[in-house]
């Protein structure tokens, strides 16, 4: 799309999150690029490959096989970035310090097939992957040393996924990630100068705005966020606010699973490609204490910026520490809700 609205330039929109300015120049989409291209995927996977790890009864790369496993399947990753056996730490000097990275590292294999990523599964697999987050979150989120539970996927070459075969990672560690820590501080901050919760606000002046929707039902809404910092950047809430998914009940669910299907499709069909993103549920420690000012959702942090080009992190962001948007929010909300919410490729519902 080359609208008006993609001319918008040199504006600087507050990310109440993030508690920081993201630098809006819509006008440099357009500008040439003769620089490095992303090579669309150009052939068909099948839908087992006998040398792939997570493919049913296929030996992983640990020496463990998997069972003949037909919905969902977790198992312990065979190569952890946390584990509970985690060496003492080294001493330092100031002002340097080090402390154990103790943890659990599971990998969610969302499918059997190996060639079936979420926009092409059906509604009832969706549901079952949320669910499966949530029993994670909660089995993980019991266990003694751990403070927080992320859940997370990557989706794609292009951000360093390692096999396509569709699946997701959780990390449950006896550390906070950093985002989520800045997230809960501007959270407790809005609510103490306001008396609202934020993520609450920011749902309703979606709602009042309206351009940048792409979903809403009784429980929950998904949006391009105003102050997106990547093109395709969505967010996707319940409207009650649950400091974590296993907090959801079953209605709520069913709707996150209609927008995470609705969300997908049109990812793909705009290019009419396996939409690439980095997908991650931001959820509140699980550690006990008072978290009723953080509100659970999940973001889709796409790194593409307009087809075969990559959006690059450069001076702004690495050596200035600003995030510089290539695009306008509401010009790329436009394209998402254009196209259908039916799979290009669809030709009868998938498993």
């Amino acid at each position: 799309m080359n609208s008006s609205l993609d001319h918008a330039a040199w504006e600087e929109r507050w990310h109440p999150l993030r508690e920081e300015w993201v630098i809006i120049a819509a006008h440099r989409q357009h500008r040439p690029w003769i620089g490095a291209m992303v090579e669309a995927q150009g052939k068909e996977l099948p839908s087992y490959l006998p040398d792939c790890y997570l493919c049913p009864g296929n030996l992983r790369v640990g020496g463990a096989r998997n069972p003949a496993y037909t919905t969902s399947y977790v198992f312990e990753n065979d190569h952890p970035c946390v584990g509970m056996h985690a060496p003492a730490s080294i001493a330092v000097s100031p002002p340097y310090r080090s402390q154990p990275a103790h943890g659990f590292a599971r990998v969610i294999c969302y499918s059997p097939q190996h060639n079936l990523t979420m926009a092409e599964m059906s509604l009832s697999a969706i549901e079952n992957i949320a669910r499966v987050w949530q029993q994670q979150t909660q089995d993980l989120g019991n266990r003694p040393t751990v403070r927080h539970v992320l859940c997370f996927e990557n989706k794609g070459e292009i951000v360093g996924v390692s096999n396509p075969h569709p699946h997701g990672q959780v990390y449950a560690t006896n550390f906070v990630f950093k985002t989520i820590g800045d997230e809960l501080a501007a959270s407790q901050r809005y609510s103490n100068e306001t008396g609202h919760t934020l993520f609450h606000d920011i749902i309703e002046a979606e709602q009042k705005d309206g351009r940048r929707l792409l979903y809403e039902d009784e429980y929950v809404i998904a949006f391009i966020p105003y102050f997106a910092r990547y093109a395709y950047e969505i967010y996707l809430a319940p409207k009650r606010r649950v400091p974590h998914i296993h907090s959801l009940n079953d209605s709520e669910i069913v709707s996150l699973a209609q927008a995470l299907k609705q969300i997908t499709v049109r990812y793909d069909n705009l290019w009419q490609m396996s939409f690439p993103y980095v997908m991650s549920l931001h959820q509140a420690p699980i550690d006990g204490a008072d978290y009723r000012a953080y509100h659970f959702f999940i973001a889709f942090h796409p790194p593409l910026r307009r087809p075969n080009v990559q959006k690059f992190l450069a001076g702004p962001e690495i050596g200035g520490g600003n995030f510089v948007s290539d695009t306008l929010p509401e010009a790329k909300a436009a394209e998402l809700q254009a196209v259908s919410t039916i799979h290009y490729r669809a030709k009868e519902t998938r498993v």
